[in-house]
């Protein structure tokens, strides 16, 4: 467990909008920040920041939170794992003891295979620095490959001992299961024996964004025909190579600085690039490039230069992979290495500033490249030109952005010596193709999504007598205001009305609970409980201690209530534009909040007591339930006098 003050060092040293931007690009918007949100595909940023708030919000999906929230969604952390995960990015020192194999066996699945996984990572590094066998054999090959031992360590590169089973046992003896060892694919189990999946291979530990080990990849040091030279981690719970790039954690922020991303093939070009001092680099580690590796780097830059090695051929069969890139609406440049050369050999044979000037000066619109290299295979081929336009045609009609289109179409239209009218019909005819086939069967701009501008929107249930709205406000208004204090008249000893300043949130609880009045939604009864609680203990609660409450749903609806998404321009006044900022009358809206809530609980209470003078036979009973109803009819249009004076005034 977590102690209390160390909870709240972490929470006053933490910036949300640098937790946040370790796995989002961020802009400023206003007083916000606002990125594309992690949590669901979009194309137009949703997702808003306040940093002097401390808190998160996609007003696209819904999701909202503060800095600790955000681990916990987009890491899959648990609350203490996202105190300790901000604990370390901030230096916070959190005495804690190694676990015991009791401690593993309690563990969720998810968290054991990331634990497992560091585990094995730290086995890896140690062998490769501190044993015998591992400065020979692994240690000596990363050298050999240029690599620097800072480097090594930094990207935490390790070596297996080929004794076939020396980390399944080392494993077991320190409280993994044997489940486990095999889930995360770091052992195989034959014959009722766990061996070694990496034995004898160099280790690149695969890292997630935030840092954590999704999974690794071995290269094998010896030439053997039957064992492939590089294999990786299976699937998991916590690794999907189809939504991992190697050295995605490393690069980020050099990607969202420098506004573009390198993207390589191989574990070795990320790290000879990196070492070289171009650290906006990833690879996506020789598989096919997917949608989702795509959008991981769509949120730190929408520029993309690929790197690849001088084979022509190569570069053909990676146009399918690069095609995503132009689907996701990102700029694409293409840089060629010379024949025989690819980033890493390239990188080890040069100086630094020679490497960065060359993919400056070669990198080439992908586009444009790819109609100039069929094009050089077409000559005196005009079956094979055409085909060389429907492939180009095909590309472009991926492209998002009309305007962007219509520039493509132009400048391949001149390189292909192609009408552009040709060329603009071909794009038009792939667009209907591609409508037809999501949508067929359409008729009319309806049948292609406008129908939601148009038709009537959805009924939805509403109980007139619901009291969550004035619930709400209240609640809203002790987090935001609790601490403020408004004047409020009160007689003194000589009889005079004088004004004397009360904190909101004393007006608010003692009128509430002097009358006894409670919450019926469940949830803002337990905010109210824990207010209340909080209250008892200090003179007026906080609102970040509910922003950073432990029960995700409490921290959720304080989120929601206290983030405003607007805020009012400063040159409204100088255009003579008067508009009433909030906190300007906040004594009025405090009291037409109790008021409305009071009105509401007496309609109800009155609605009730009818009821049982209709369902009462006994005429003396009947007499009594008239009189309350009487009185409580009474005490209602005075409160409802009284707020139409707040109101009107």
């Amino acid at each position: 467990m977590i102690p209390r003050d160390t909870i709240d060092q972490i929470f006053s040293a933490l910036r949300i909008e640098e937790v946040v931007g370790d796995f989002v690009s961020l802009r400023k918007r206003g007083v916000n920040l606002i990125g594309l949100c992690p949590f669901h595909t979009e194309k137009t940023p949703s997702f808003t920041v306040s940093a002097t708030k401390g808190i998160y919000k996609c007003f696209g999906c819904g999701k909202a939170g503060n800095a600790v929230n955000f681990l916990m969604e987009h890491e899959h952390l648990s609350y203490p794992d996202a105190l300790r995960y901000l604990a370390a990015k901030y230096n916070i020192g959190i005495e804690e003891e190694a676990p015991s194999p009791e401690m593993l066996q309690e563990l969720g699945e998810r968290e054991s295979l990331f634990n497992l996984n560091q585990f094995a990572c730290d086995f890896f590094e140690h062998s490769v620095h501190q044993t015998e066998k591992g400065k020979a054999i692994g240690l000596s090959y990363l050298r050999e490959r240029g690599f620097r031992d800072d480097i090594i360590r930094k990207f935490q590169l390790g070596y297996c001992p080929d004794t076939r089973d020396e980390f399944s046992r080392h494993a077991l003896q320190h409280g993994y299961r044997q489940e486990i060892l095999e889930k995360t694919g770091l052992s195989i189990r034959k014959d009722d024996r766990l061996f070694d999946r990496f034995s004898g291979r160099v280790i690149f530990p695969i890292h997630g964004i935030s840092g954590r080990i999704t999974g690794f990849g071995g290269r094998i040091l010896i030439s053997d025909k039957n064992r492939p030279k590089y294999i990786n981690s299976p699937e998991s719970e916590i690794y999907n190579k189809s939504k991992s790039l190697y050295g995605i954690y490393f690069a980020r922020n050099a990607i969202a600085a420098r506004d573009n991303c390198y993207l390589v093939e191989g574990y070795t070009d990320v790290i000879a690039l990196f070492q070289a001092g171009i650290e906006n680099v990833v690879a996506s580690s020789g598989t096919s490039l997917t949608h989702e590796q795509v959008r991981l780097i769509r949120r730190f830059t929408e520029n993309i230069t690929v790197l690849y090695d001088g084979d022509p051929a190569g570069i053909k069969a990676s146009f399918r992979g690069i095609d995503l890139i132009v689907e996701e609406g990102l700029n694409v440049k293409i840089v060629l290495f010379p024949d025989g050369e690819d980033p890493d050999s390239f990188t080890r044979s040069r100086h630094s500033p020679e490497v960065e000037a060359f993919i400056t000066t070669r990198a080439d619109n992908f586009i444009l490249f790819k109609t100039r290299l069929l094009l050089n295979e077409t000559k005196g081929d005009p079956i094979r030109k055409a085909a060389l336009i429907k492939e180009i045609v095909s590309t472009i009609g991926l492209i998002p952005d009309g305007i962007k289109r219509t520039l493509y179409v132009r400048e391949c239209s001149a390189i292909m010596n192609v009408s552009e009218q040709i060329l603009m019909n071909e794009v038009r005819k792939i667009l209907r193709n591609k409508i037809n086939k999501t949508l067929p069967g359409i008729r009319s701009p309806e049948d292609i999504g406008w129908t939601e501008e148009v038709t009537a929107p959805q009924q939805v249930d509403y109980n007139i007598d619901s009291d969550e709205y004035q619930e709400k406000e209240l609640i809203r208004l002790l987090l935001i205001y609790g601490d403020r204090s408004i004047l409020l008249a009160r007689v003194d000893e000589t009889n005079r009305e004088v004004e004397s300043p009360v904190k909101i949130a004393d007006f608010i609880i003692l009128d509430l609970t002097g009358d006894e009045l409670g919450f019926e939604n469940p949830l803002y009864a337990r905010i109210f409980s824990s207010y209340l609680e909080a209250y008892h203990r200090q003179t007026i609660p906080d609102r970040h201690e509910f922003l950073s409450h432990s029960d995700p749903e409490i921290s959720r609806t304080a989120v929601d209530l206290v983030f405003a998404p607007y805020s009012l321009s400063r040159n409204w006044e100088s255009n003579n534009i008067v508009v009433q900022e909030e906190d300007r009358y906040l004594k009025e809206l405090v009291i037409t909040a109790i008021l409305s809530f009071k009105v509401k609980k007496l309609d109800k209470i009155i609605s009730g007591k009818q009821k049982e003078i209709r369902d009462c036979s006994d005429p003396r009973e009947q007499e009594l339930l008239l009189e309350e109803l009487r009185s409580l009819k009474k005490s209602s249009i005075r409160v409802n006098r009284e707020l139409g004076r707040i109101i009107t005034r």
